[in-house]
């Protein structure tokens, strides 16, 4: 019997990223789960060692390179080597038009989600590098990398950004064997869109709901998006599978940007 693989995940305390850490621990990973909010990331863990789960924790932040660097040395002075790194962890920033958006949301929509997926690529690919065996490295992207959103500019702007970060990175790693791909959600109904709901009530005077069911009502499947649709497309981009797959923005979102 082969070694159990070992995925690495970050912003993986709740929300999307856990359930993507769930999936993967279902297809035989082991975890490990990175988050900078240390009581839900442990209690996460415990919940994860009660099922059964190969798993540790890191408590760190995605826009410090050292944090990122040292993010993967636990994952492989815990487990030897990993062999999937995914860049989940991302903020939504200030919901404001664009003439509107202050610095230091900006700054920090950057940070998170354009330098958070430069470390990550950075500490990943380097160490499966040194390990010779491949990899791969999934970013989380958006239908927002693809199709600017109003009252969403800045975080559109960075998404975009991932989208060039995964092809490029696709093509400087393709040599070492290391895949690189991004995920690209749609409407996803956690905690991330409750937040947007309430601030576009202030921008755009909708009521409690208002703003979702919108953005939803164009779904071609009928339906706003789960976490396990994301983790369902996720799963397949870990697997060998995926093998011949790289430098893709895959979007995962029932039918609403087409290209």
């Amino acid at each position: 019997m082969g070694k159990q693989k070992v995925a690495v995940i970050t912003g993986s305390a709740q929300g999307i990223g856990k359930e993507l850490a769930e999936r993967l621990a279902k297809d035989g990973f082991s975890i490990v789960l990175s988050d900078l909010n240390e009581e839900i990331l442990k209690e996460t863990e415990k919940e994860f060692k009660n099922n059964g789960v190969n798993v540790t924790s890191f408590i760190g932040n995605v826009s410090k390179l050292e944090d990122q660097n040292a993010l993967v040395k636990h994952a492989v002075d815990t487990f030897g080597n990993i062999d999937v790194f995914i860049n989940n962890a991302g903020i939504e920033g200030q919901v404001a038009p664009l003439t509107e958006v202050e610095p230091k949301a900006i700054d920090s929509t950057l940070d998170v989600n354009v330098k958070g997926t430069i470390y990550g690529i950075q500490a990943a690919g380097n160490q499966m590098k040194k390990q010779g065996t491949g990899g791969k490295i999934i970013n989380a992207c958006s239908i927002a990398g693809q199709e600017g959103f109003e009252m969403l500019g800045v975080y559109s702007a960075s998404k975009f950004a991932v989208k060039g970060l995964t092809q490029t990175a696709a093509k400087e790693l393709a040599p070492f064997k290391i895949n690189v791909n991004s995920y690209c959600p749609g409407i996803v109904g956690t905690g991330m869109w409750e937040r947007l709901d309430e601030k576009m009530m202030e921008h755009m005077g909708t009521k409690k709901g208002e703003a979702f069911a919108k953005f939803t009502e164009g779904i071609a499947l009928g339906r706003p998006q789960t976490p396990e649709d994301v983790a369902n497309l996720v799963s397949f981009l870990a697997s060998s599978d995926s093998d011949y797959i790289t430098g893709q923005n895959i979007l995962t979102d029932g039918g609403m940007v087409f290209n």
